[in-house]
């Protein structure tokens, strides 16, 4: 279980500027911190000097900062802040609340300058930043998407993902060490051979795999239509898998499928995945680690399945990229009304894999944690809508009508070396996943 997350609101300024002015300021703000979140911590006044900002620093535990200058304040407020912590920040700088010819009500700005600086020296410059008032509703999505940004960044330090087995010959690109998912991303990666899991099925007996296909049947359509034997072993292998990810506290696995899965069991894993993925344990097949990774920061972002697969087709008329796989999706991306329908395997001709279109959304995030060839990483990031289309392919498939030009996407997307899979995730976060790119350092790159 991950351990309470906490965000601290910490209002620095100092008393020679219009306190009725702050004041104001300082209780709109803490109204639109509660709107965003009920995670968040509050001083209860101004922090007007370095002793009231130690006093309210003892008290608090943060894993995100948003640093506000409530009126200017010196570089030591924010260095007080930066030497103590090391989590995400968020500078907000406050608009001026009235220019009369008057009185410098605020000061907001130079202090945000200040605040800069010393950031700049502290992080090298890793922090986000918003101007504006409590009112303004730039600023509430801004502090909304870094408050999910760092919560998501928190919670890849409480993941633990699995890798069921090895890529196959060509699929490196999805194999990964344990160190590099620990030094960039914070996440625990184990091991094992399928083989394993394969073996935990084979010893099952019908009796103790029949639960397993009850939930199956009451998500999937068409079981009845597939060999017997498979569906049997669908089960068995449903179980094998569901024990070991709940009794190993696992909340991703990349899994091998082919062709261990025809070959040396019978029956294919793919709808194996589709209902892991549906019970909130992100699934990605050819062991991809990464685009398991990938799933998983799009399902914490959204709390819905995401889809998974390969850039298969283009249409520059229609605008449109066909994201398609073998048919591991969630039954619950099925489109109505054909519904999550089964069938048998595109090359292998057994089953039962999940065949169906995916349902439209007015809002998607095309997504993937890539690996540059020097071993740095970099985020891919498009935005669109998934059309209402039936199956394109045996398999599973989307049809995402791409916001840029789709063959500005491809082409660019292949000639800058990026892997094959790639995740459609049902919802607009794409700007919750550039933050958290910031925060871990790591290139984003928008298409």
């Amino acid at each position: 279980m991950m351990a309470e997350f906490q965000v601290a609101y910490i209002p620095v300024g100092v008393p020679t500027f219009h306190l009725e002015s702050a004041q104001k300021e300082f209780e709109q703000s803490i109204e639109l911190l509660k709107g965003i979140t009920d995670q968040c911590v509050y001083p209860e006044e101004m922090l007007l000097s370095i002793d009231l900002l130690q006093k309210y620093l003892d008290k608090i535990n943060p894993d995100c900062i948003i640093l506000q200058n409530i009126t200017f304040a010196n570089a030591a407020y924010p260095s007080e802040v930066l030497k103590r912590f090391d989590c995400p920040v968020l500078l907000w700088t406050l608009r001026e609340p009235v220019i009369d010819g008057g009185r410098l009500r605020l000061n907001s700005l130079t202090g945000a300058y200040s605040a800069g600086n010393a950031l700049m020296a502290f992080r090298d410059g890793n922090f986000e930043y918003i101007f504006g008032g409590p009112g303004e509703e730039e600023v509430k999505e801004k502090i909304r998407a870094v408050v999910q940004a760092a919560k998501l960044k928190k919670a890849l330090t409480e993941l633990k993902l699995t890798s069921i087995g090895h890529t196959p010959q060509g699929f490196g690109f999805g194999r990964a060490m344990d160190t590099d998912m620990m030094k960039y991303f914070g996440v625990t990666l184990d091991s094992i051979e399928a083989r394993e899991l394969i073996n935990k099925a084979k010893a099952y007996t019908d009796e103790e795999c029949q639960e397993y296909l009850e939930k199956a049947k009451a998500s999937m359509k068409g079981l009845d239509q597939i060999s017997e034997n498979n569906v049997k072993d669908f089960a068995r292998l449903y179980k094998a898998y569901s024990t070991y990810v709940t009794e190993n506290h696992v909340g991703a696995v990349s899994s091998r499928c082919w062709p261990d899965f025809f070959t040396d069991f019978g029956t294919p894993v793919c709808a194996v995945l589709a209902m892991l993925n549906d019970a909130g344990v992100v699934a990605s097949c050819e062991s991809d680690t990464y685009g398991a990774l990938s799933m998983y920061m799009g399902t914490y972002l959204t709390g819905k399945p995401v889809f998974f697969g390969d850039p298969v087709s283009m249409d520059e008329k229609e605008n449109t990229v066909t994201y398609w796989h073998c048919g591991t999706a969630a039954c619950s991306l099925a489109r109505d009304p054909e519904g999550a329908e089964v069938g048998l395997h595109c090359n292998r001709h057994i089953g039962p894999t999940m065949e169906f279109g995916c349902k439209s959304c007015e809002k998607v995030t095309v997504f993937r944690v890539g690996r540059m060839a020097d071993g740095s990483f970099r985020f891919f990031l498009a935005s669109g809508k998934a059309l209402d289309k039936p199956k394109q392919f045996y398999g599973t498939s989307v049809v995402v009508e791409t916001e840029n030009p789709a063959k500005d996407v491809v082409y660019r997307s292949v000639q800058a070396g990026w892997e094959p899979h790639f995740v459609v995730i049902y919802g607009d976060v794409a700007r919750e996943l550039e933050i958290l790119g910031n925060m871990l350092n790591i290139k984003v790159e928008k298409y």
